[in-house]
């Protein structure tokens, strides 16, 4: 079984990046691919550049890796409580190659933030926007509060109790 995971943020010190890693070593007998969006950078998406470049190169490779998945591990990144822009631009892109992105993948949805919502309105939006596009969304799970309940060090969820609460997902969905 092979799982493709990422984080939905172009930071180096992505902790939906983290947070995504995490969860993918969580499945048994998983080969795990982690990918970083900012190998996958592209311009600003607009039907005017396209029709100048056509479909990205970028934009084709990022299809590619999700296609060679058995299980994708998503965790967006929430900015002024939408997507990140990394992603939205990947997503567009993507989408403009094949709409159904996810390629009926099963996926687990994830989200994080330093805050106490843990990134609540962009998962809700992940949730009701992504199936659109072909994600099997068979689990979501958001981690409140990253810096107090996610030990870097480690890196593993250090809060028992959602830790629990993400691997009891993981055996019961997938």
């Amino acid at each position: 079984m092979k799982i493709v995971a990422f984080g939905g943020s172009n930071s180096t010190h992505s902790i939906n990046k983290h947070l995504a890693t995490y969860a993918a070593g969580l499945f048994e007998n998983a080969e795990v691919e982690v990918l970083d969006l900012n190998d996958f950078a592209m311009p600003l998406f607009s039907v005017d550049l396209e029709k100048e470049v056509g479909q990205h190169d970028l934009a084709k490779a990022f299809l590619a890796k999700l296609e060679s998945a058995d299980i994708l591990v998503v965790s967006l990144a929430e900015n002024n409580n939408n997507y990140s822009s990394a992603f939205k631009n990947l997503f567009d892109w993507s989408s403009r190659i094949i709409k159904d992105v996810f390629q009926k993948k099963p996926m687990l949805l994830l989200a994080t933030s330093p805050g106490s919502r843990g990134g609540a309105s962009v998962l809700e939006i992940g949730r009701n926007a992504l199936p659109r596009y072909g994600a099997d969304i068979k689990a979501s799970f958001s981690l409140p509060a990253f810096n107090a309940n996610f030990d870097l060090v480690q890196n593993k969820i250090s809060n028992t109790e959602l830790d629990k609460e993400l691997r009891d997902l993981i055996k019961n969905c997938f």
